[in-house]
């Protein structure tokens, strides 16, 4: 397998989706989008997403095998808390998918009385008047957001090396970890974004990095313990 030439061509491939982003949110270098027009803000998103989970992939690829050492730990002083702040620096990309939550707890049959005794519809005018106005859809959105996801993900591509390392040291964390959730950095399934039947590049690009991360990940697996 020529996984530098598989990491080339898909890191390629993904500058073109970045690109595209850039022209659909239309930033200026010397300012930023506050808000989009709904029709561009979900053009955004729908590249923005799978291009996130493709190169999410590409980096564990390129971590494969990397050999890293993690800083001692160094405890928390006491009476300190962490208090997020706002800066101008680009924000660190997200090396593992978001975990899709099922919150059993919430999911309630409903009473088998509640059928017979509910309110009966009559009429049209009731069925109408029943019926819960929607909300109108907006006509922009706040893109704050989205502009720093797209600034955290140019960056890593940009830094592909760096982040690759990242992976690795995040990796080998989370498997030193005694309860840990999850210790993979793809979540099973389907990744974020996937469309198995689209023809739009990034989706393509997605599915071949998918393979190829989780081909990396069981060559992992399966390589011995040099240690």
């Amino acid at each position: 397998m020529d996984w530098n030439s598989a990491i080339s061509v898909n890191k390629a491939a993904l500058a073109n989706v970045v690109a595209e982003i850039f022209a659909v949110l239309q930033l200026a270098l010397e300012g930023a989008v506050t808000r989009l027009p709904r029709e561009a803000y979900l053009a955004a998103e729908g590249l923005l997403r799978p291009a996130e989970s493709a190169l999410r992939r590409l980096l564990v690829i390129a971590a494969r095998g990397l050999t890293v050492d993690l800083p001692p730990p160094r405890p928390m002083p006491k009476g300190l808390t962490i208090v997020r702040i706002r800066t101008n620096r680009t924000p660190s990309f997200r090396l593992f998918d978001s975990r899709k939550q099922l919150d059993f707890d919430a999911i309630e049959e409903a009473p088998t009385d509640a059928i017979h005794d509910g309110p009966h519809i009559r009429t049209i005018e009731s069925f109408l008047q029943s019926r819960a106005v929607a909300a109108p859809l907006a006509a922009s959105f706040d893109a704050s957001t989205l502009c720093r996801r797209f600034a955290a993900l140019k960056h890593a591509l940009d830094t592909l090396p760096r982040q690759a390392l990242r992976m690795a040291r995040w990796q080998l964390r989370r498997k030193s970890m005694p309860n840990a959730k999850f210790t993979s950095p793809l979540r099973p399934g389907p990744p974020p974004g996937m469309r198995k039947r689209s023809k739009i590049e990034v989706h393509r690009v997605l599915r071949e990095c998918h393979d190829l991360a989780h081909y990396a990940l069981n060559l992992d697996v399966l390589r011995p313990d040099s240690s």
